[in-house]
């Protein structure tokens, strides 16, 4: 990790470096992850548009430049444009994918993590300036696009049953199952809270007795360490979590592990993408597209089962740990409307 809080000369080395410290360990990793990916392409991007290294305040001049090279199609500017020379640099480095104009999404983020580094130094932002934001407001409406959702489809119980089938009795088909009805079950679970569980975090002290297992999430994309989440297991993806560890013999460490040619659990955790690849695995072997769904659409598809079968969307929203009742909303109202359950009201009554 690259050093996000250099250059501080008005600290001491010692409190720079403690800084530092609490910086990482108060963001999750996949923030900090995402913090310098974006520090190495705003870094490689200066030294390509000016031949300067990053300085700290940074010129609001390059910032608006930054704005303005990421807001417009480059692929048929003359080739001497200079946002097209920067752009193909980007390109040979393998930092940027094509000459179309980036996402706007992609754009705010990177904005975002170069103001988050000059807070870091105690250091007001040139993105915070009345001209940067008005063009930014801009930029966003110019290269507006409709959303691309995270998922082709979602991964309805009644598609989720299809992947489930294809899991056999090896250790690999008892983890897959386990991985799908787990991360379904729990409130469709991201990826990375999938794989970052450790077999402390699951709780089976009411299995026996009711069938229940309290899971534990100590950092999600949206809670934290400090306000652990607890959530339930029950029916089928409990019994499915309990068959994989005991026969994986996981007493400690790792919840999801790799499992070996040779039909073996192994000591190291899973990796995030390990889950899109089990989904795409289980997708080929039901029958379906590869691209059908992808691990998101495990989270999508729990709240599209949720409104088919008509459960509240706070209900539904205490598990997937949504903050935004209208981002959970998107997924109600993707339901058709002949499946909708309020349609059959007065049905139900007769």
């Amino acid at each position: 990790m690259q050093d996000l809080t250099r250059p501080l000369p008005a600290l001491p080395a010692k409190i720079e470096a403690q800084l530092q410290d609490l910086y990482v360990r108060g963001t999750p990793a996949n923030t900090l992850r995402a913090y310098e990916r974006d520090l190495i392409y705003v870094t490689a991007w200066k030294q390509a548009a000016f031949g300067m290294p990053l300085v700290w305040p940074e010129d609001q001049q390059v910032a608006l430049r930054f704005i303005l090279d990421h807001s417009s199609d480059l692929t048929d500017k003359n080739s001497s444009d200079e946002a097209r020379i920067v752009a193909r640099a980007l390109m040979a480095m393998g930092l940027r994918k094509s000459l179309a104009c980036p996402a706007p999404a992609t754009l705010d983020r990177r904005v975002a993590s170069w103001a988050v580094f000059h807070r870091m130094r105690d250091l007001d932002s040139p993105f915070s300036a009345p001209l940067l934001i008005q063009t930014r407001r801009k930029a966003r409406r110019a290269a507006a696009r409709a959303p691309v959702a995270k998922s082709r489809n979602p991964i309805t119980k009644a598609i989720l049953t299809q992947l489930t089938d294809t899991c056999d009795g090896t250790l690999r088909g008892i983890r897959d199952r386990a991985v799908l009805l787990t991360g379904f079950a729990s409130g469709g679970r991201r990826r990375s809270e999938l794989t970052g569980l450790n077999r402390e975090d699951i709780s089976l002290r009411r299995f026996d007795d009711d069938g229940l297992i309290h899971l534990t999430l100590l950092d999600t994309k949206t809670t934290s360490a400090n306000d652990p989440q607890r959530l339930v297991l029950k029916g089928q993806a409990a019994r499915a979590l309990v068959a994989w560890i005991d026969a994986a013999e996981i007493t400690d460490g790792p919840l999801f592990r790799p499992v070996s040619r040779g039909d073996r659990a192994l000591q190291r955790r899973l990796c995030p993408d390990a889950i899109r690849q089990i989904v795409k695995h289980r997708l080929v072997l039901a029958g379906l597209p590869a691209d059908f769904a992808s691990p998101h659409g495990l989270r999508s598809g729990f709240l599209t089962e949720a409104a088919l079968q008509g459960a509240p969307i706070q209900a539904a929203m205490r598990l997937s740990l949504h903050r935004s009742m209208a981002q959970a909303q998107k997924y109600y109202d993707d339901v058709e409307i002949e499946d909708n359950p309020a349609a059959g009201l007065l049905e139900s009554g007769l």
